[in-house]
């Protein structure tokens, strides 16, 4: 017999759970939701087919091992945290030590004091922490146990002369640290130099911390100091230990030994204007099997670094440290010595090189039907540019391109045809937004900043290269042996739901049974393709994916719809490339330089390592860009530029401007005056008292107001309409207004009032700001 409620309150309502789970201190599980609202028996049932109703919206997601609920983008009750700072309060402040939401804020943590005779916690401490929730992104933290004791912390910084030593600026500008230099520990490093300092760790709580010079980086205002701010604010390795430069040095041209000649096939390597490594070359020819009607033979040939680069030799650990190769634009660092990036495993023109090759053919469909990795030995025919190849594509051939046109260039471009109509019948995502470039002189000093011109000679090359990673991934696969995977998940249900409502004033719908197809968001682009709002559509596609890693655990490429995939095609520049021509050869006996058992039962810690510097490369080049960006604009001081709203904050508004792809913030505090409110759903800031709107991708004109090239902070001021007036998109329904308000309905704090725990009684931090027009 069915046990049925006796409950007289009616049962909840959708908005009543979600607010319930969303106002907890600390993530809740259905026991906890049923006794809040009474729920016995049947109830339970209708409760558990709420929730999933609300974590299918992106209401709620699940914490603690999947048993608790709590607010999408929340911190789960027991975290990891890394001690950020310690404010003029004496505060301690955390961070979560792994946060991937790039468009949302970090979560900020307030620790509650050690106990006595417990040692204070220091900048860089990780700890295990019990979490309280306190609004706005906010929590009170508990210490269960410290995990590790932190290392000396480095920064880069401009050092300004005091008596009896120096105190250093920090050049990151999210970083607010007064610290002091003693003169004993300057070495020699003068007023106004730029140099590195390393903070030892249990520095004092209150005052400047106190540092030692470990390296002087010269002039801050010197062009290619730029750079070098970003290289060592992000710890990216940029010395070769010697015993390494001496392996790469003792490397020796390749001879034909046991490898598959290739040195007749006419192979060419195509790469940018600018580029200075090679390790790919392509061909590409009619299939001439009566079997394969329509169908090609590609070859795609890649520098065979294995063969220079033993496992878990000086050159190996130290390309494993580094992880990937860091392009700025003015200089690269990387992975390997020049003697090898640049020398022995470029595939420069008209010189023998080691390779392997995989020979893939593919039918009229574009499919692929069989590879065969071979070890060769190569010549490249001629290195080309991806200008010279589509401007002989258009008819205008040059002395280089013109002979290889019909054996070499008419031919990729037939295959890519039918890689590209492949592609299309495959559904891949496909987001194509405008890349800037920033052009340097040989001093380093920046003359001008645009846009990168997209061609399909681009293209060409990337589906020839997808391919052999597919090629690869299938191949240790059928082989059995681990495979370092290039994996992307899908989109995140509550990041699906914001661009769905987002986008929908705008007429663009995403239907919830398309979440799991990349074809339903290239869509959305696609629509989107000639109107004012075409990459606005695009950003924020963008921001729904999710990030691709590495992992030996295959869940396939979401965003290139592909069920395997692993990089092969760069392992010049790439560790996890060398890592697939290591098991590759392996798993084909081509050689006794394989992958060992010891490297495959690492991949984990590989991926893991080699997702991180990639990351770490991804911020210091991003880094450079921005001081390149603010050097630039430091001359334009002033100048008026059009642009769009390209990011919004609880401090204030990011734009892009039109011509040159630079960007900068528009501080809070220079909006007209009001109290604002961070609607994040909306991408808004709205006025409270005068409803000013300035929303994500709006058109505006800035003012340039300030530009630092040692911190990178580019400071802009709206002028005209969007000033006093605000700034939409047409189309796009007004924002909520109740959304942006707290939980309990409350005011926001103005700008300039201080958020957080204070001594003495603990507050919500506030959220709302104040402009000073």
């Amino acid at each position: 017999m069915t046990k049925t409620s006796k409950r007289q309150t009616p049962f909840p309502s959708k908005e009543e759970v979600a607010d319930f789970i969303r106002s907890s201190d600390t993530p809740v599980g259905k026991r906890e939701i049923a006794r809040a609202f009474h729920l016995t028996g049947d109830d339970r049932i209708e409760l558990k087919r709420l929730i999933k109703e609300l974590e299918r919206d992106g209401a709620i997601e699940r914490k603690a091992g999947r048993k608790k609920l709590a607010a999408p983008r929340s911190l789960p009750e027991v975290s990891v945290l890394v001690v950020a700072e310690i404010d003029e309060d004496g505060e301690t402040i955390a961070r979560p030590a792994r946060w991937d939401e790039e468009d949302a804020p970090t979560p900020r943590v307030w620790m509650v004091p050690e106990k006595r005779g417990r040692p204070a916690l220091g900048v860089g401490d990780r700890v295990l922490t019990r979490l309280r929730r306190m609004g706005d992104g906010e929590y009170e933290g508990r210490v269960i146990r410290r995990l590790e004791e932190r290392a000396a912390e480095r920064i880069v910084g401009v050092l300004r002369a005091k008596p009896g030593g120096a105190l250093v600026f920090p050049a990151d500008k999210k970083k607010a640290d007064q610290i002091f230099v003693h003169e004993r520990d300057l070495s020699g490093a003068e007023d106004g130099e730029l140099v590195v300092v390393d903070l030892p760790p249990g520095g004092p709580r209150h005052g400047p911390r106190k540092a030692v010079v470990a390296e002087r980086l010269g002039d801050p205002d010197h062009p290619k100091a730029i750079s070098l701010i970003s290289i060592h604010q992000q710890g990216i390795p940029t010395e070769f230990p010697k015993a390494a430069l001496e392996q790469a040095e003792a490397g020796t041209e390749p001879v034909l030994g046991d490898r598959t000649d290739l040195r007749g096939v006419p192979l060419v390597t195509i790469d940018g204007a600018d580029a200075r490594d090679f390790d790919d070359a392509v061909f590409a020819e009619r299939d001439d099997s009566p079997k394969n009607p329509g169908g090609w033979h590609l070859i795609v040939a890649i520098a065979d670094v294995a063969h220079y680069v033993p496992y878990d030799s000086p050159l190996d650990r130290e390309a494993f440290r580094r992880g990937n190769s860091c392009y700025f634009p003015d200089r690269v660092v990387p992975m390997l010595p020049e003697a090898l990036s640049n020398g022995l495993c470029s595939l420069n023109p008209a010189v023998d090189r080691a390779c392997i090759a995989v020979h893939m053919w593919i039918d009229a469909r574009g499919e692929l039907q069989r590879q065969k990795f071979v070890r060769g030995l190569m010549r490249s025919q001629a290195r080309l540019t991806y200008d010279q190849v589509q401007e002989a594509r258009n008819g205008q051939p040059d002395d280089a391109t013109g002979p290889l046109m019909d054996p070499v260039i008419d031919p990729l471009y037939g295959a890519f045809q039918v890689l590209t109509e492949a592609r299309g019948r495959r559904g891949t995502l496909e987001i194509d937004l405008p890349e800037r470039v920033i052009r340097i002189d040989e001093e380093g000093t920046v003359r001008g900043i645009g846009l990168r011109q997209r061609f399909d000679s681009h293209r060409l090359i990337e589906e020839f290269m997808i391919l052999a990673n597919v090629a690869a991934a299938r191949t240790l696969e059928e082989k059995r042996i681990p495979c370092l995977y290039r994996v992307h998940d899908e989109p995140d249900e509550s990041k699906a739901e914001s661009l769905r409502e987002f986008l929908e004033p705008l007429g663009y719908r995403l239907a919830k049974a398309g979440l799991a197809r990349p074809a339903a968001f290239s869509q959305l682009v696609a629509q989107a393709k000639g109107r004012p709002e075409e990459e606005l559509v695009s950003e924020m596609v963008l921001r729904s994916q999710a990030q691709a890693v590495y992992s030996p655990d295959n869940i396939g490429h979401f965003g290139l719809a592909l069920p395997r995939y692993a990089h092969f095609t760069s392992p010049i520049r790439r560790y996890a490339d060398l890592t697939v021509h290591r098991g590759l050869v392996r798993a084909l006996r081509l050689g006794e330089d394989g992958a060992r058992e010891e490297e495959l039962a690492r991949l984990a810690e590989i991926g893991e390592h080699i997702s991180f510097t990639e990351r770490r490369a991804v911020a210091a080049e991003r880094d450079a860009d921005d001081r390149y960006m603010a050097a630039w604009l430091s001359d334009q001081i002033g100048q008026t530029f059009s642009g769009r709203i390209s990011g919004v904050t609880r401090f204030g508004l990011f734009v892009k401007l039109d011509e040159t792809g630079a960007d900068g913030l528009v501080p809070i505090a220079s909006l007209p005056d009001d109290w604002y409110d961070h609607d994040e759903r909306a991408h808004a800031l709205v006025g409270r008292r005068w409803g000013r709107l300035y929303r994500l991708g709006a058109k505006v004109v800035i003012k340039v107001s300030e530009a630092d090239p040692v911190t990178g902070s580019t400071l802009f001021t709206l002028t005209g309409d969007a000033a006093e007036d605000g700034a939409d998109v047409p189309g796009l329904a007004p924002p909520d207004p109740g959304r942006a308000m707290d939980r309990r309905g409350r005011g926001k704090a103005p700008h300039g009032r201080k958020g957080g725990p204070k001594k003495g009684g603990r507050t919500t931090a506030a959220g709302g700001r104040r402009g000073r027009g």
